[in-house]
C-alpha cells in the first residue's frame, strides 16, 4: 500500500532540519520503501517540511518507518499526517 507523509516544521527549525539532513537523506535511501520525496518552500526557497510517499505493507509499517527517521527523532516537526494515498496518474 501506498502512504503520505505530511510533515509539517516547527517554526524556526532550519538549522535543526540542515543538522539532521544528512541522516534522513540515508533514511530515504536505504530503508528501501521510498518512492518519491522532497521538502516544502517557503516563498524565500527554506525548506519548511516534507512530504514523502511510502510503498509498505500497512499503516504500522509507515509509522515506524516516520518514527525512525532523524528528522522526528530530532524533534523538527510541528506535526505529521500519515494517510493511505492511492497514486492514479504519474
Amino acid at each position: 500500500m501506498r502512504v503520505s507523509l505530511i510533515c509539517i516544521d516547527k517554526p524556526g527549525a532550519l538549522q535543526l532540519r540542515l543538522d539532521n539532513r544528512p541522516a534522513h537523506v540515508e533514511h530515504l535511501k536505504s530503508s528501501g520503501v521510498v518512492e518519491l520525496a522532497g521538502p516544502f518552500l517557503d516563498p524565500h526557497g527554506n525548506m519548511t517540511g516534507s512530504l514523502i510517499v511510502l510503498d509498505v505493507p500497512d499503516l504500522a509499517a509507515a509509522e515506524a518507518w516516520a518514527a525512525a527517521d532523524p528528522y522526528a527523532q530530532a524533534g523538527l516537526f510541528e506535526s505529521v499526517a500519515i494517510r493511505e494515498w492511492k497514486k492514479v496518474i504519474g
